[in-house]
């Protein structure tokens, strides 16, 4: 993600590979572009791309131009849960291509129609209709459209760090970044507060107040006209932020008493990655749209957006249109079988619980070790490493996370750093559910060792 608060020096020093040690290209008005990169729109904020390409990837190792190797601890984009170049889904991509790989959007293909019923087996009725797209973003898309045609409403509930994309209704549900320069976004959206504290988790009391607070604020604004609320269960881009154990329970009490649905946004969180198939069943809550991107394709795009038969009757009966050109692509929809496949059959779930533990007690050492380490938090294998700044005033949290992601990648770790305000640096670490337990240990020994360096 793209560095997200402060002066816009700031944010240009926040992002580790955006700097100033490569010759400018010769081209009216840009400056500091390395070859790579002359002919390509920059499109990740003040951010940069990195120093140089990637030629290969293989499992949790990316090799890049030079020969440098990187233990992938973001899973590319929170999605290769498998590791890269899974040899099963390498073979399905293969085996499909050359069979089918896309059709007119109305036709359906058998990858299709199996792909939407295994979905619906591994989650709790009513859950069983599944509409099959490309992009996280396209999916809330797909999710928001559907809420306000079934409920009659417009207005949209979601967190004050939230990323559910960049895509019109998307980015307007999105208040973690991206939202001023671009002109009024749609109305009804309403943000709530996180309920989260750095150091000392919110009691029950506190969360529950915070809450009643935050919809008086909700009812007092809201033209009575609930649609939907959207979140996340974990705030992967908002800082890996977990909510307290009875939160989304009590939110959904409050969304549907007021004539809307829950949609949990499980781009991140779904099919394994927190040590359960899905983060929303810790708290009991089965949610009335549930959205799926990044892990069910384990790298390649495909989301989905999954409702009970009775809401897609409804939907249907009102002409619901969400037609796009790669609905329903049976290419896709074949390795989201494999994905599942593998994911039974190895056990993944219980293998982020196992592996996240060995992991978090890692990081929670690293916590102990150095003072700059503020918080650990996160579950399964999507872990958070919050930094803190320096009393002394020789850092700022964003300074030091630039510097760690920095020493980390030269030292062959790739992590992701977020910032957001009133947050300092936090490493969003969620390598492959296949990640092994030396590949653990050795990225615990390139961040140890960066924050030695970097704090020194």
């Amino acid at each position: 993600m793209p560095a997200l608060c402060g002066s816009a020096e700031q944010q240009r020093r926040a992002d580790p590979l955006d700097d100033d040690d490569h010759p400018s290209l010769a081209s009216p008005g840009v400056t500091n572009l390395r070859p790579h990169e002359q002919h390509l729109v920059r499109y990740s904020g003040r951010g940069g791309f990195s120093p140089e390409l990637v030629e290969r990837a293989a499992g949790t190792t990316l090799v890049t131009a030079s020969g440098h190797e990187l233990l992938d601890f973001t899973s590319g984009q929170m999605s290769a849960i498998l590791g890269h170049s899974h040899p099963e889904v390498v073979a399905t991509v293969r085996r499909q291509v050359g069979e089918l790989d896309h059709l007119y959007s109305g036709m359906l293909s058998r990858p299709v129609v199996e792909l939407a019923e295994r979905l619906a087996a591994t989650l709790p009725a009513p859950l069983d209709k599944a509409l099959l797209l490309t992009t996280g973003a396209e999916a809330n898309e797909a999710a928001l459209r559907m809420a306000k045609l079934v409920t009659g409403g417009h207005e949209v509930l979601s967190f004050s760090r939230s990323w559910h994309g960049m895509t019109a209704g998307a980015a307007a549900a999105t208040y973690s970044a991206g939202r001023r320069g671009y002109g009024p976004v749609a109305p009804g959206n309403l943000a709530l507060p996180v309920p989260h504290r750095t150091g000392a988790p919110l009691t029950e009391a506190e969360w529950r107040a915070q809450l009643d607070l935050a919809f008086e604020l909700v009812d007092a604004q809201s033209v009575g006209a609930l649609a939907a609320c959207i979140v996340e269960p974990v705030l992967s881009s908002g800082g890996v932020l977990d909510l307290p154990p009875g939160y989304l329970a009590a939110l959904a009490e409050r969304v549907r008493e007021r004539g809307g649905l829950l949609v949990l946004d499980e781009a991140q969180t779904g099919l394994c990655r927190t040590g359960d198939w899905y983060a929303f069943q810790r708290d009991g809550v089965v949610p009335d749209v549930l959205v799926l991107s990044k892990t069910l394709g384990a790298g390649l795009p495909l989301a989905a957006v999954v409702v009970s038969a009775e809401l897609e009757a409804r939907a249907h009966e009102l002409g619901y249109l969400f037609f796009t050109t790669h609905v329903s692509d049976p290419l896709p929809a074949a390795v989201g079988v494999t994905v599942l496949d593998v994911l039974q059959r190895e056990g993944l779930d219980a293998r982020a619980r196992e592996v996240g533990g060995r992991l978090r007690d890692g990081l929670s050492g690293l916590a102990s070790a150095h003072a700059c380490v503020a918080e650990v938090r996160g579950r399964g294998l999507l872990l958070g490493l919050e930094l803190a700044g320096d009393p002394d005033g020789r850092w700022t949290a964003d300074e030091l996370g630039a510097r760690v992601t920095r020493r980390c990648y030269e030292l062959g770790l790739h992590v992701n750093i977020v910032q957001l305000p009133g947050m300092g640096g936090t490493f969003r670490i969620a390598p492959p559910l296949t990640v092994a337990e030396h590949e653990v240990d050795r990225a615990l020994v390139v961040l140890d060792e960066a924050l030695g360096d970097c704090a020194a």
